[in-house]
């Protein structure tokens, strides 16, 4: 027993179980190891990866924070219908948007149902109980489908773009 606790030491850092035990060591029950903490998804996670995505493949940022007051209007319509096409295909790829009502806007039309989140009624609201309809001046959007890649396990999703450097 002597020879296998020196060896086991040695080379394993650790008494053999059998000899610890029954040198009166060791609880012959084993604790179980807890399970590895799961990584915690946060609520603003998605949205960064969302930003994320649309900078990679649409330059929205870039495009939103430049300063336009030196170009002009035709420099500006350029560059915003190559970000605004790469964006809707983002969008149509990742979330299928399609209206909340599908009618002509500036038609009559009833009242979805669905609950007060379907529809924003304006104008001239009755103070008590819902309107049956009137004239629809949006749409409105829902989300078909979502299909967001898989959020990377290690990474900073805080870095939407991250600085490029020349080297020459």
């Amino acid at each position: 027993m002597a020879f296998k606790a020196f060896f086991g030491l040695l080379f394993g850092g650790a008494l053999p179980e059998d000899v610890a035990a029954a040198l009166g060591l060791v609880l012959k029950t084993s604790i179980p190891k807890p399970a590895p903490p799961k990584p915690e998804v946060k609520p603003e996670d998605g949205a960064l990866q969302l930003l994320g995505i649309l900078q990679r493949e649409s330059r929205i940022l870039d495009f939103l924070m430049e300063d336009f007051s030196p170009y002009s209007d035709e420099q500006i319509g350029g560059a915003a219908r190559d970000v605004q096409s790469n964006a809707r295909e983002v969008l149509t790829r990742h979330f299928a948007p399609t209206p909340v009502i599908d009618a002509v806007e500036g038609t009559s039309v009833q009242a979805p149902t669905g609950g007060a989140a379907t529809a924003k009624f304006i104008g001239n609201v009755p103070a008590s109980g819902q309107p049956a309809g009137g004239i629809l001046r949006h749409k409105g959007w829902r989300a078909a489908s979502t299909s967001l890649p898989k959020l990377a396990a290690k990474g900073d999703l805080t870095i939407l773009a991250p600085a490029e450097i020349e080297v020459e």
